[in-house]
């Protein structure tokens, strides 16, 4: 094996800068800001992953809360429709950079996301949006109980009925107590905790089986959110893909013509009816 050239040492040396290796969370980088800079690609892949397994499409309109330098939206953006991603984030340079450095001005030009500056769902007043499923990646768990309030009574008049929020949260023992925003430290809340929160909200709330390195997944869910194929099963691509996926051709060609059943035979189950 050759040994490594002091010019390979050296463009070594620019990555690391240049991706903020090294650097604590909520340092001034525009990767470190928004967490542990060696598990950017991480947690982008392990978001896109969850919410298209819980079924957004191409179509779909999504809300990325505090988006950030669109750690996750480098990979929304190009996969959703032009127009159908949105990002709020009070810290317009993290956008700026992460436009700069990871996604560039010919695909903003080209799918055309909407990206409010601010700190709340109320910069969607007069949007006329209507989200499909909505992400807020570690965002809950810098939150006291208010903030989180705030953002699910905000955004729900805007998410559609059959919508959902994934949202991560950290696990404790006790739920935290104090307001406001908390940065870089962490805030912790039970299950029974966040469940309260969200169905004081409107939603239905749900825990979810997918891996974070330090936080928890949880589903906030609208009212005619299908969450029933993966009640009694593992959440998986498998598990949705076996529920949703449309028949091929040579599926539909094959399939067996359902026999009709007149009116007894089909409440009767092909029984007589009871002679009276």
């Amino acid at each position: 094996m050759e040994p490594r050239s002091q010019e390979d040492a050296v463009e070594s040396a620019d990555e690391k800068q240049s991706l903020g290796l090294g650097r604590p969370a909520g340092d001034s980088h525009y990767r470190a800001y928004v967490g542990p800079p060696e598990d950017y690609d991480l947690i982008a892949a392990m978001t896109f992953n969850l919410i298209t397994t819980l079924g957004l499409r191409q179509k779909h309109v999504l809300l990325d809360i505090g988006c950030g330098s669109l750690r996750c939206g480098r990979l929304f953006i190009p996969y959703l429709n032009a127009g159908n991603y949105i990002g709020i984030e009070p810290n317009q340079w993290l956008v700026e950079e992460g436009i700069q450095r990871e996604i560039g001005a010919d695909l903003i030009r080209l799918k055309q996301p909407k990206l409010y500056f601010s700190d709340s769902a109320a910069a969607l007043a007069g949007s006329g949006a209507t989200v499909d499923f909505a992400v807020a990646q570690s965002i809950f768990s810098h939150c006291g109980p208010d903030l989180i309030s705030a953002w699910l009574t905000g955004i729900y008049p805007y998410l559609s009925p059959s919508g959902a929020l994934a949202a991560t949260f950290v696990t404790g023992t006790e739920d935290f107590t104090g307001t406001g925003w908390v940065y870089p430290g962490c805030v912790k809340y039970t299950h029974e905790g966040m469940a309260k929160l969200a169905a004081a909200a409107g939603y239905s709330f749900k825990v979810l089986d997918w891996w974070h390195p330090r936080q928890t997944w949880g589903l906030f869910h609208r009212e005619n959110y299908d969450c029933s194929w993966f009640q009694d099963r593992k959440l998986g691509w498998n598990a949705r893909y076996k529920k949703h996926r449309p028949k091929e051709p040579s599926e539909k060609k094959n399939a067996k013509p359902e026999k009709k059943k007149g009116l007894w035979r089909g409440l009767f189950g092909g029984r007589k009816a009871a002679q009276h």
